[in-house]
């Protein structure tokens, strides 16, 4: 386990039968109390994909705003917004997927990519790996690429890493439990 995974391990919070029974939570709001391993976050990505060729880091709602911006600004790079369907205020296009327990839709500006822009894409968290894939079927609607995917954390027991392998073999998750 290396220093950053440790220090993510250490400071993000359990918390069992959230959202509902059953459910172990990974909570990362106790990693945003913590100015110094946020930066560390930021500096562990940027680190990971330095040779990546990135046009635009893409924030999955609303978790992947948060690091997803800081990555944005510090690789000076534009950031885009993917969000739950109805949030966004001018023309979208969209993408539905099923989840174990009903369906999601998700969207994003229709001038948000350009096309062959190489695309980071960013959340807190990987676990099955559904909103991730979505959110890369909307960039390659867009004519896009999927450059990497980048999580604070996955849930390797849910293979979610396998369903995004058919956009890039660039998955970087920082934690795994």
């Amino acid at each position: 386990m290396n220093n950053i995974e440790l220090k993510i391990k250490t400071v993000i919070r359990n918390v069992p039968d959230f959202p509902k029974p059953g459910i172990l939570f990974k909570d990362i709001t106790p990693v945003l109390e913590n100015p110094q391993l946020c930066r560390d976050v930021i500096t562990a990505f940027a680190d990971e994909f330095k040779t990546t060729k990135i046009d635009a880091i893409l924030g999955v709602e609303s978790r992947g705003f948060i690091f997803g911006m800081m990555l944005a600004n510090q690789l000076n790079v534009p950031f885009i917004l993917v969000r739950k369907a109805g949030k966004l205020p001018y023309k979208t296009i969209s993408y539905s997927y099923n989840l174990e327990y009903g369906s999601a839709t998700v969207e994003m500006h229709v001038d948000a990519v350009k096309p062959n822009q190489n695309i980071l894409i960013h959340d807190d968290l990987l676990a099955t790996g559904g909103t991730a894939a979505a959110a890369a079927e909307l960039v390659k609607m867009q004519k896009g690429n999927v450059a990497g995917f980048a999580f604070l954390a996955e849930l390797t027991f849910l293979s979610g890493r396998k369903k995004l392998n058919v956009y890039t073999d660039k998955i970087s998750s920082l934690a795994r439990f």
